[in-house]
């Protein structure tokens, strides 16, 4: 099943977003779970929160993965949101 994971970061936490980047990306690579992923942006461009659409077989998995996630370790998100997601198009 395609879980949408949406999160967005608390205000201000850009330098954590930052300091937790590389570790962050070295786990969607670890995994054969994420079918793609990206951060959300504000109208400067600057990054604000992620959306990952998750390939996994149920939501406690989805969930198992966002809680590892090193952004969410690191107390990055205000809000994470994980919603069974149709793909139609794509």
């Amino acid at each position: 099943m395609l879980v949408a994971l949406m999160a967005h970061d608390k205000p201000g936490a850009l330098e954590i977003r930052k300091e937790n980047r590389p570790a962050h990306l070295d786990y969607l690579k670890s995994t054969d779970m994420v079918a793609q992923a990206g951060p959300l942006l504000d109208a400067d461009g600057g990054m604000v929160g992620s959306l990952i659409i998750l390939d996994v077989a149920d939501m406690t998995e989805a969930q198992n993965w966002a809680n590892n996630d090193p952004y969410a370790k690191a107390g990055l998100f205000q809000s994470v949101t994980l919603t069974h997601w149709n793909r139609v198009i794509g």
